[in-house]
Order: C-alpha cells, then sequence, then structure tokens
C-alpha cells in the first residue's frame, strides 16, 4: 500500500513526537518497559497452556509464579556469589597485572622485539591500586545517600512493586491488547503493518527467546566447566563468556584469554591453559550442534553488530529506557529494510535495460 505524501509527514511527525515523549518520560517508564518484555517472554507460554486446556486466567497465574520464582532464585542465588567473586577479582586485578609485567612482559618483548619500557604495566597497577579504595568509597557513599535519601528509596520500592503488577496484568490482556491495537489500524494498511509487526515478533524472538537462552545455558557451561577445571572466579568468566557469545565466537575468545590468565596466574604453568581449551572446545561444539539449532532454530534474527549499535546508541539517547526499546526498534527497522530492499529489486530502477535489436536483423526478420 503505498502512503501519501500527507500520510508520510503524518507519519513522520508521529515518529519524532514518540522519541520526543520518550525523552520526557524515560525517568518513570523503566518499570513498565521492563514490565512489558516479561510479558511479551512469557506469553508464548500461556498460550500454550491455554492449548492444553487451561483457562486464561490459570495459566497466567502459573507463568507469573513460575517467572517470578525464577527471578527470585536468581537473585537470592546467584547475586550474593556473583557480587562476591566480582569483588575478589577486583582485589586480585592489580596482581594479574604485575604478573602480567614480570612474566608475560619478558616474554612478549622476546617474541616482538619491543623494549621492556614499552610494554611495562606497573603504572596501570599502581593507577589501579589507588583507584581500588576510591570505588569502594563511591559505592559506601552511594548506599549511603540511598539509605538517608527516604524519597529516592521509595521511588526505587515503588518501581520494584511496578514491575510485577504491570507484567501479570499485561500477561493476562496480552492478546486484547493486540487485538485492539489491530482493530484501530487503517483497514487499507492493516495487512502491511500486520506484516511488519509479525515479521518484527519474529526476529525478536529469534533473539529474545532463542538468543537470550543460548547465552544463558553456555554461561552455565562454561561456568560448571571452569569451576571443575579449578580455575578462580569460575561463575564472573562464564557468564561474561556467555553474555558475549550473541557475537559469534566473541564469547569463546573473550573467555579463553580471561579464564587463560586467570589460570596462568595460578599454576603459573602454560599446561593449565589445556583444560580451559578444552571447556571452550566442548561449549562451542554445544551451541553449534544442539543449542542453537534447538532454541533458535533456522530463524533469522538481527545481526549481532545491529544489536551492539543500536543497545549502545538507545543507552546514549535515551539511557536506560533506550536500551530496552533499541532491540523492537532495531527489529522493525530491520523488517522495514528488508521490505523496501524487496520492492527495490521488484522495480524497474534495479530491473536490467532491454537490449534493443539490431536493425539489420529486424530487416532479415521482415524479409
Amino acid at each position: 500500500m503505498t502512503l501519501t505524501d500527507s500520510q508520510k509527514w503524518l507519519f513522520l511527525a508521529g515518529v519524532f513526537l514518540g522519541g520526543w515523549l520518550l525523552y520526557l518520560l524515560a525517568p518513570v517508564l523503566t518499570p513498565f518497559l521492563l514490565g512489558t518484555l516479561f510479558a511479551y517472554l512469557g506469553d508464548p507460554s500461556v498460550d500454550r497452556l491455554e492449548s492444553w486446556g487451561l483457562s486464561r486466567t490459570i495459566a497466567v497465574i502459573t507463568v507469573f509464579v513460575a517467572m517470578t520464582l525464577l527471578v527470585v532464585l536468581v537473585v537470592l542465588l546467584g547475586a550474593p556469589i556473583f557480587q562476591q567473586q566480582l569483588a575478589l577479582f577486583l582485589d586480585a586485578l592489580p596482581g594479574y597485572i604485575e604478573w602480567a609485567g614480570t612474566t608475560l612482559v619478558p616474554w612478549l618483548s622476546d617474541v616482538t622485539g619491543l623494549s621492556r619500557d614499552q610494554l611495562d604495566f606497573s603504572s596501570l597497577a599502581a593507577l589501579l591500586r589507588e583507584n581500588w579504595s576510591q570505588a569502594g568509597g563511591v559505592a559506601v557513599n552511594l548506599l549511603s545517600v540511598a539509605g538517608h535519601s527516604g524519597v529516592r528509596l521509595l521511588g526505587w520500592v515503588a518501581n520494584g512493586v511496578l514491575i510485577p503488577v504491570v507484567t501479570f496484568y499485561l500477561l493476562r490482556d496480552w492478546d486484547d491488547l493486540v487485538a485492539g491495537v489491530d482493530h484501530l489500524l487503517p483497514r487499507k494498511l492493516e495487512p502491511e503493518i500486520a506484516h511488519i509487526a509479525a515479521e518484527a515478533d519474529s526476529i525478536l524472538s529469534a533473539f529474545l527467546r532463542g538468543q537470550l537462552l543460548v547465552m544463558l545455558c553456555l554461561g552455565m557451561i562454561y561456568s560448571i566447566g571452569l569451576w571443575l577445571a579449578g580455575v578462580q572466579f569460575a561463575l564472573l568468566i562464564g557468564m561474561l563468556a556467555g553474555l558475549v557469545s550473541f557475537v559469534p565466537y566473541l564469547g569463546f575468545i573473550v573467555g579463553v584469554a580471561v579464564a587463560g590468565m586467570a589460570a596462568l596466574f595460578q599454576s603459573h604453568d602454560l599446561l593449565s591453559l589445556l583444560p580451559v581449551l578444552a571447556v571452550f572446545g566442548v561449549g562451542q561444539v554445544i551451541e553449534g550442534m544442539v543449542l542453537t539449532p534447538l532454541l533458535v532454530g533456522d530463524r533469522i534474527g538481527l545481526h549481532p553488530v545491529v544489536v551492539i549499535f543500536s543497545v549502545v546508541a538507545g543507552a546514549q539517547l535515551f539511557g536506560f529506557v533506550g536500551m530496552l526499546v533499541a532491540l523492537p526498534a532495531a527489529a522493525v527497522l530491520a523488517v522495514i529494510v528488508r521490505d523496501l530492499h524487496r520492492r527495490y529489486l521488484e522495480s524497474q530502477i534495479y530491473a536490467a535495460p532491454v537490449a534493443e535489436a539490431d536493425p539489420r536483423e529486424q530487416s532479415a526478420e521482415r524479409s
């Protein structure tokens, strides 16, 4: 369906108005966007329970309770361990840098021919030592301010309560809300908008419901494997590698580099790298042969570079709210770009010009 000039200008005005409102309302939108995200992730499970014969309300309560328990378990069990490992890692990081200066620098100097002064890490280690205590002091000050500022603390509590409330009501009324939005669309534009929405939903599903599960599973595999290999900070390193694994091979590279340095610092033996390589090698095999085919399948998600750019750009423009809105916006833009590319390939602009027939051949055909 071709839009008129007035409709195009109206659409652009709506986009700019939406961006301006998003900028103004960003401080209060976070719990609503998080609730929408959880509802979007849980709606397929609710629909599946409904197909098994449960009522919508019972299905919503079941999924909501399961999601709440999962979040509570992750926070209560994972957060303290992660915080402890992060604190230990920050304490040990200056030692890693010193070890790199006394062990790694001489080896790099012999291999590359650079002088040891050019590869000196001592100044970086001293800088880190000076700033760890300052960072700790800043954290204490922030906690103190939060504790003494009743309004700010009350706002955090209110946002924390709003997220499950918004999630529950959106889960309960998700299908009705989607149907209501579809009913408001102009009938001439409805098929095209519905097509774009369905394609965007497919892309978001491939990334959010598929790729995020792959990242979580890889983080668990890496963490358990590194723990069995005796590597310090196994949970921190494993989850970091799983988090960045949405970029192909980046999780493997980051994990091997960080875990390899930790293993070398612990044992001072190059053979300690073999278990690390084995852990990440097994993780790559499981990802390629089991996780990605099972959880993502053949659905085409967002390109890793698009994901990185959209999240960074959203954070730069609108902060945390921009990060939440970035992926849906990128999915819609990706669908629009694909549709424009398809139309371009079908247009006369792209089509090859028809070769003119040779006049001599035309006269021969007449004769």
